[in-house]
């Protein structure tokens, strides 16, 4: 899913009223898209060159494009789900070109507007939810009658259960390391090796994944700082 092909679903969904069908994986498409542009902008050597520029710029404009057409679906599936809850009249033809995260979505509103119309309009009470009583650890229990007995789980072998075996170490972090540094100039947005976009200002001081840090600090933008120890 590219950025032209995204932004023509988004032109198409603007000048209708009504909700348009589009591919169930659209927005997982359009993300394996956006990880396959950081991947590259990653593999570049210099995070400041032109080439990463232009790869950072297409995946803004490919996030802020997946962002609108969300946010222009939703408020048409939230107009159909309040029309439901009041009983008026709706396509039902748009329910069905609902990809099935948004039709959750109109379910739960529609169910949530119903419920909140029938307290505050019509004096209904609101539903007791039961609470399921506490069990001591340790004890299971049977139904005897709709009363709770509760019955010794024996440990099936003697001796000390055994644990769960501790988390990997082994796995590799998925932060990058950083530094903290003081803004020297005024310079472009650009995106840091950790996905966030960056705006600094002259004087700045903030933490800067390590690899955009030693760039920027090479050509004079930056200087490092050094961190505040714990005592």
């Amino acid at each position: 899913m590219g950025f032209d092909d995204l932004r023509s679903i988004l032109l198409s969904e603007r000048e209708t009223g009504k909700l348009l069908q589009i591919a169930p994986d659209i927005f997982d498409h359009t993300h394996a898209e956006i990880a396959a542009l950081l991947k590259k902008v990653y593999a570049i050597e210099d995070p400041l060159s032109d080439e990463a520029r232009a790869l950072i710029e297409e995946t803004i404009a490919i996030k802020e494009t997946m962002h609108e057409l969300f946010a222009i679906r939703s408020r048409k599936i939230l107009a159909l789900a309040l029309m439901h809850a009041e009983g008026n009249y709706y396509d039902r033809e748009e329910v069905k070109r609902m990809i099935p995260s948004e039709r959750e979505m109109f379910d739960r509103v529609a169910a949530g507007l119903e419920e909140c119309q029938g307290i505050l309009l019509h004096n209904t009470k609101q539903p007791l939810v039961p609470v399921p009583p506490v069990v001591p650890a340790g004890v299971d229990t049977l139904e005897d009658d709709g009363d709770a007995v509760y019955e010794e789980i024996s440990p099936a072998t003697e001796g000390p259960v055994p644990s769960s075996p501790a988390p990997s170490t082994d796995a590799p972090s998925l932060t990058p390391p950083y530094m903290l540094v003081r803004v020297l100039g005024d310079m472009d947005s650009f995106m840091g090796v950790d996905g966030r976009i960056y705006t600094l200002l002259k004087g700045d001081i903030v933490t800067l994944p390590e690899r955009n840090a030693s760039v920027l600090s090479d050509r004079n933008i930056v200087v490092a700082l050094p961190l505040p120890s714990c005592k």
